[in-house]
């Protein structure tokens, strides 16, 4: 069956890209210390990797929604590899921060022309020959190849650091080999055709397609409050992934650098463990603002507790349930945004809400980055749990408005809410559960 073919390219492709990227996530922040940066450089050179992804977002949404998701993904994976290699160096040559900046700025753009590309190149496949699975088991079987990569890279680039903490950085680029060949062998763009880009049109493009990603994302009443929770959910999210490497060795009061990698694959684990919850609960008849809202909460909680209870051995664990609610919401918020999402503007709209979550990253990595400094990394994370907290209202806001405005796509076809997870029944029969006009702005919960 061709829908085989499309999920086995695209586990295929996050799993070996995943991967690439992984071998560095449990020693980045050690190797960036071991360049000559303190503890609030490194935030900040995390930070500008955040910002080049705000800036380059719907740029590069118009790469992949104009020339195609394959052209997207082969121009991430090259700007990875060159990005990759300019970390080494710098290291290398002790260039410090101002060149960290710059090298991270050209990942965070290597990084966009993936942000929705790939998503978006799946769900038009599979919607092309027909597919009537549901696409939140998808995302989740992706989130656990996601997360198996993440299990083999973080281990093994904790011990290639044990040995030097710039050899995970060299074999990161090795892995972006397999991963052009994946691209320029099996990802054909289906369901969508790719137009010319001319770059003296570049400006209008992107004005065309930004326009259509506000009106048919940001005015939507469900993708709006998700991309603003996705907004706050991010100042802690890459704060926190990369300031427990220092935390928990700190904790531990040893010098282990292999300890990290086995810990970020343990994040890796419960995260695999939370995306295999995901097909149990599309069995049920929770809706999906209910489960993210309480994945969120736990979050909150479990992120204050590892900062106030300072002991190794229940901090990580707890840190490790934060992970765990994130494996299981994650799959199905992707879901949820794909089901309003049309196929013309599916890539930016993804980016546009990738957008979001960046921002938030910025402004979380230099501000509680600042107050690791200033004060301590516990401290951080504490005010980083209760901001999470801000997040619950407008999940709440687009639950409601999910129950008003349903997508209309049928039930069970690619991208339409599931009958159990978030899923609307009426919406493929209740003529007055239409969605609204999204061509006209909203005005609260009621068209204007």
């Amino acid at each position: 069956m061709p829908e085989r073919g499309i999920i086995r390219t695209y586990l295929a492709i996050t799993a070996v890209t995943t991967l690439a990227q992984a071998l560095i996530w449990g020693v980045n922040t050690l190797f960036l210390l071991d360049a000559g940066l303190d503890i609030f450089g490194v935030m900040v050179a995390n930070a500008a990797f955040a910002a080049g992804q705000v800036v380059f977002e719907v740029p590069t949404g118009v790469v992949a929604d104009t020339v195609g998701r394959r052209v997207s993904y082969l121009l991430c994976v090259g700007i990875l590899l060159v990005s990759t290699l300019l970390y080494v160096w710098f290291g290398a040559i002790q260039a410090g921060l101002p060149a960290f900046i710059l090298a991270s700025v050209l990942l965070g753009l290597g990084y966009t022309f993936f942000t929705g590309a790939v998503e978006a190149w799946m769900v038009d496949a599979l919607n092309s020959v027909g597919y009537t699975g549901k696409v939140d088991v998808v995302f989740a079987r992706g989130a656990m190849a996601q997360g198996a990569a993440m299990l083999i890279g973080t281990v093994g680039g904790g011990f290639l650091g044990q040995i030097d903490l710039a050899i995970p950085y060299l074999a990161r680029a090795v892995m972006m080999v397999p991963a052009a060949l994946l691209g320029i062998l099996y990802m054909r763009d289906r369901g969508f055709t790719p137009r010319p880009l001319k770059l003296s049109r570049f400006g209008e493009e992107t004005r065309t397609i930004a326009s259509a990603g506000i009106t048919f994302g940001w005015r939507d009443p469900v993708v709006r409050p998700l991309m603003i929770a996705g907004l706050v959910l991010g100042t802690f999210f890459m704060y926190g992934f990369y300031s427990w490497q220092a935390y928990f060795l700190e904790l531990l009061e040893r010098d282990l650098v292999w300890v990290n990698g086995v810990i970020a694959a343990l994040v890796a684990l419960s995260t695999i463990v939370g995306n295999s919850i995901v097909g149990r609960l599309a069995r049920t008849k929770l809706q999906r603002s209910t489960i993210i809202f309480a994945m969120v909460a736990v979050q909150a909680v479990v992120i204050v507790g590892a900062a106030l209870l300072q002991v190794f051995w229940i901090a990580v664990p707890l840190y490790l349930m934060s992970t765990l609610a994130f494996g299981v919401m994650t799959p199905i918020r992707q879901a949820w945004l794909n089901a309003r999402i049309p196929s013309e503007q599916r890539a930016t709209i993804i980016s546009l809400d990738a957008l979001f979550l960046d921002a938030g990253g910025a402004v979380g990595q230099v501000g509680l980055g600042y107050l690791s400094r200033a004060m301590s990394i516990p401290m951080a994370w504490i005010v980083g749990g209760a901001i999470h907290l801000i997040a619950l209202p407008f999940i709440l806001r687009a639950g409601r408005a999910e129950a008003q405005w349903p997508a209309a796509a049928a039930e069970g076809a690619v991208g339409a809410p599931l009958a159990g997870v978030g899923g609307q029944e009426q919406a493929a029969t209740a003529p007055e559960a239409a969605e609204p006009d999204v061509s006209r702005p909203l005005c609260g919960q009621r068209v204007c």
